[in-house]
């Protein structure tokens, strides 16, 4: 789960991680009283999980009432990169010294938490890592052993951060450490982390990435999951219904049973000469009411011309998922037709019970690719 900028600061400052004073604004008007509380001058920041907001003109400095007002009409319902701005962030303007790099995230290959930290900030560490990869330094980081104040101080140094943002900047990567542990982060981000001329060093942004598999242990998340604007309305209708759904941007809608099977599927259709409009894997439990599940939330695309389900039935029994099938489709009213691909155990048993049922709208096809082909024929007609 990806969080907005401004839910990211607010799940920082659990952690004691200082940020800029600020508010969430959802109108003109409430960008305006956010700006006068935080004190001009203010950065009005568009809140989309996107970047390049700058560059699109989706922050900008205001000076006084006058210029938030302007600004903030300016960036809601700004499109940037295909997400519209719904929401702003509001916060006091930083005066600028240096600006830093610092995340962690999981380095799964060698199995630590890995750190990265540099004093080239403010730019993507891609571009870093490509331009001056030794301005990055990397710390492996064993989660038994943790990160202690003495590390994270040999850390800075070998960073080569400026020598009065030291001291500092090592209490913070130990309480971002901790916010990346205990919070249950795949990713924690600070770009810039930044040094003013007073000698303060705070996260001037927020990227964090929560890891979903771990929400059971953090009910507070769910207040992130309600005030997220920009999810997809497919995705989120997939979630309520308990399916493993992708949306995607073609017009062939897709269920398989199994990761596997799915990935295949989309590959097989774009060999066809089309374009998946999603990844959905209905797992092992392939019944009428996880089919049923499945085809509301696809027929709820609009962009989809043809379904394409895709079943081979290993532990999964053909004739079950035939029956599922029947039983969906007569609960639920499609917009576009299904070709489907039947095949492992029992599979000569399901495609019996289906036969009655075949039409236009219902048809069956031996093989994968011929399935692939004919609903890709059909969406693009």
């Amino acid at each position: 789960m990806d969080l907005y900028e401004y839910q990211g600061k607010q799940y920082f400052a659990r952690f004691g991680i200082p940020t800029s004073p600020g508010g969430v604004a959802d109108t003109v008007d409430e960008a305006v009283a956010q700006a006068d509380a935080a004190g001009y001058p203010v950065v009005i920041k568009a809140q989309v999980k996107v970047g390049g907001r700058g560059k699109a003109g989706g922050v900008k400095l205001a000076a006084d009432a006058d210029e938030a007002r302007l600004h903030a009409g300016n960036i809601l319902g700004l499109d940037i990169k295909g997400h519209v701005v719904r929401r702003l962030w509001v916060e006091h303007a930083s005066d600028i010294a240096k600006e830093y790099y610092a995340s962690f995230t999981l380095d799964r290959p060698n199995k630590t938490h890995l750190g990265m930290l540099s004093a080239e900030g403010g730019v993507e560490i891609e571009e870093v890592a490509v331009t001056n990869p030794d301005a990055i330094a990397m710390l492996h980081i064993n989660p038994i052993d943790g990160l202690d104040e003495e590390t994270a101080r040999s850390w800075v140094d070998r960073a080569d951060l400026d020598p009065e943002a030291r001291a500092q900047a090592a209490t913070l990567l130990v309480r971002l450490y901790h916010c990346y542990v205990e919070g249950d982060c795949d990713l924690a981000e600070i770009n810039p982390l930044i040094l003013t001329p007073e000698g303060k060093v705070h996260a001037l942004d927020a990227k964090v990435t929560l890891d979903e598999n771990a929400s059971y242990r953090h009910p507070e998340w769910e207040e992130f999951a309600a005030d997220d604007a920009d999810v997809d309305v497919r995705e989120k209708m997939a979630k309520e219904k308990g399916l493993n759904y992708i949306g995607l941007s073609g017009s062939v809608g897709i269920i398989a049973n199994g990761a596997g099977l799915a990935m295949s599927t989309l590959d097989v259709v774009t060999q066809a000469g089309g374009e998946a409009a999603n990844f959905l894997d209905i797992g092992g439990g392939a019944n009428a009411d996880v089919m049923a599940a499945a085809l509301e939330v696809i027929n709820a695309d609009p962009a989809v011309r043809a379904i394409f389900v895709n079943i081979f039935g290993g532990i999964t029994r053909v004739d079950e998922v035939a029956k599922g099938i029947i039983e969906a489709m007569g609960r639920v009213k499609l917009n576009s037709p299904v070709v489907m691909r039947l095949d492992g155990t029992n599979a000569v048993e399901g495609r019996k019970l289906l036969a009655d049922h075949l039409s236009d709208r219902l048809i069956a096809e031996p093989t994968m690719l011929d399935a692939a082909r004919h609903a890709v024929a059909l969406a693009k007609a």
